[in-house]
């Protein structure tokens, strides 16, 4: 054993020793000292018994916890996978539901999802409706354009099968089928105007500065040449005070045909004599031209589709023989909005009904 003060371990038997041994001081000799490690050894293997045990315990609590917040981390995520499941199959109504606060990653996700979601419920409901339009549409077309071709068919199969023995037979059936041709070149007009003003609005219009009082002064004599005995008044708008200027920068031609639609509306579904009063001038900083009667007026319902294409109140209107196919409000609408205005309706069963044209004023200079 060295004597320089450096401890060994010992083995004595089955016991293990701790030794040190230093020389002495004053005389020669060695001091030894020794301890058995049994203590010592028995704590460490304690303490390591107890570092494996523990360790294995927090590593336990720990994969549990891991477990635990990564299960309830994925939860909204699962949702949204089941939601999104369920869109798939055709259930546009569902939405993702708020399981995390608004202002966390998986929050802003809900919201982002659930606007994407609602945008796309809107457009397959648009698409719907639109595809509903068409073919509404389509069948509306087919039947009015029918009408009038079976009419021209009609007399020429009896002229071909010798039924207009007289000239007088003849020229009648040459009559109506005039009158048929004559129909169908409106109604195929309308149609396209419809359509130029669906695809291009602007490009139909050759605007020049106007006023509407011009109109509104030809639409009483067109008026009182439909039905002279029918009372007419011109006045401001809303029937209080005399005409007002109404100035605008617009397509007069096509105005012209909004007046007539509006004019020969009020015509065609009041009964002879019913009042009616033309309005015109400036109403918050909009140029305003009135048509409005005093007939029987339309539920809201009615008044809801009244500028749908082909659309007919007829139940609670007197349609005169020779009324158009439901095309003449539909055309003032869209030739409204190609101005950057608008045809407006207020109504009520029994209280009449009164069709308002607005258009922007002209721009100062």
């Amino acid at each position: 054993m060295p004597a320089d003060g450096t401890a060994v371990n010992l083995t004595a038997g089955d016991e293990r020793w701790r030794a040190v041994a230093r020389p002495t001081v004053g005389w020669g000799g060695t001091v030894l000292a020794a301890a058995p490690r049994t203590e010592a050894d028995a704590t460490v293997a304690q303490l390591r018994s107890s570092s494996l045990i523990s360790g294995a315990v927090l590593l336990v609590l720990l994969t549990a916890a891991g477990w635990f917040a990564l299960g309830r981390g994925l939860r909204p995520l699962r949702r949204i996978e089941q939601t999104a499941a369920a869109i798939a199959d055709g259930d546009l109504t569902r939405r993702v539901p708020g399981l995390a606060p608004p202002g966390t990653e998986i929050g802003h996700l809900a919201a982002s999802l659930n606007t994407m979601l609602g945008q796309l419920e809107r457009a397959f409901a648009d698409r719907a409706a639109s595809e509903a339009r068409m073919r509404a549409f389509v069948s509306d077309v087919s039947h009015e354009l029918r009408t009038p071709l079976f009419g021209i068919k009609g007399s020429t199969e009896l002229y071909r099968m010798g039924a207009l023995p007289s000239p007088s037979d003849v020229d009648e059936a040459m009559r109506r089928i005039e009158r048929e041709a004559t129909r169908l070149t409106s109604l195929t007009e309308d149609l396209l105007l419809l359509a130029q003003l669906d695809e291009a609005p602007e490009s139909q219009l050759d605007r020049a500065p106007m006023d509407l009082r011009t109109l509104a002064g030809d639409a009483r004599h067109d008026l009182r040449a439909l039905d002279p005995a029918r009372p007419i008044s011109l006045t401001g708008p809303g029937g209080t005070g005399l005409p007002g200027p109404a100035p605008v920068d617009a397509d007069e031609a096509r105005l012209r045909q909004v007046v007539t639609n509006l004019v020969g509306n009020a015509a065609a579904h009041t009964p002879p004599g019913t009042p009616v009063r033309i309005g015109v001038g400036t109403v918050a900083g909009r140029a305003v031209l009135e048509v409005a009667d005093e007939g029987p007026g339309m539920a809201a319902e009615q008044a809801s589709r009244v500028f749908d294409r082909f659309y007919r109140a007829d139940r609670a209107r007197t349609r005169s023989p020779g009324a158009d196919a439901g095309l003449g409000l539909a055309i003032a609408r869209s030739l409204a909005h190609a101005h950057g205005g608008d045809v407006e309706l207020e109504t009520a069963l029994g209280a009449g009904a009164c069709f308002r044209l607005t258009l922007p004023l002209p721009l100062p200079d």
